[in-house]
C-alpha cells in the first residue's frame, strides 16, 4: 500500500483525454455558375471544373456574352488537421423562368475528397465546386434563366 502512494506522488502531471475536436463550421462564398451557352437539337451537357475551366459535350456552343461561368466555392473553418470528407447530394433540378426543367450533377472538388483543414491559415480552407448541367433540345429547355438549389455535406472524421 505504501508503495501506490509513493508512485502516485512521484508523478509529476496528470493529463486528461484531451477535449474532442470542435464542429467545422461551413460558408457558402460563391455559387456555381454554368455561362452563356446555345444548344442544337441534340442537347447536351455543359461542364464546370473546380478549377474554373467550361467544356461542352454533345449538341452545345459554349458562348460569352458577358455571362461568366464559374464553380461553386465555401469556406471551411475548423481545428487545423481535421479530415473532412466532401459527399455530393442527390440531382438538382434547375427551373427556367421561361419553363423547362434542367438536371445538375455536382462534380468534384478542388482539394481533391478528403483534404485536411491547414495548420497554416488557423485551419480555414476554400474549397471548389464544379458540376455538369444536362440540357435537352430548345423545345423542353427554352432559353432563359435556371436556378435551383443543391445539397453539399461535409463529414467531419
Amino acid at each position: 500500500m505504501l508503495l501506490l502512494v509513493l508512485f502516485i506522488l512521484l508523478i509529476d502531471t496528470i493529463e486528461a483525454q484531451e477535449m474532442p475536436p470542435r464542429p467545422v463550421s461551413v460558408s457558402f462564398i460563391r455559387n456555381l455558375s454554368f455561362g452563356a451557352f446555345s444548344q442544337g437539337v441534340g442537347g447536351g451537357s455543359v461542364i464546370i471544373d473546380p478549377a474554373g475551366l467550361r467544356n461542352s459535350v454533345g449538341d452545345i456552343i459554349l458562348v460569352s456574352l458577358g455571362y461568366t461561368y464559374y464553380p461553386a466555392i465555401f469556406q471551411i473553418e475548423g481545428n487545423p488537421g481535421t479530415v473532412i470528407h466532401y459527399l455530393a447530394g442527390s440531382a438538382a433540378v434547375l427551373t427556367g423562368n421561361n419553363g423547362g426543367t434542367m438536371t445538375m450533377n455536382l462534380g468534384s472538388t478542388e482539394p481533391p475528397t478528403p483534404f485536411v483543414l491547414p495548420y497554416s491559415g488557423g485551419g480555414t480552407l476554400e474549397v471548389y465546386l464544379g458540376g455538369t448541367l444536362t440540357v435537352g433540345n430548345p423545345l423542353s429547355n427554352p432559353p432563359g434563366d435556371y436556378s435551383g438549389s443543391f445539397v453539399v455535406m461535409f463529414i467531419q472524421e
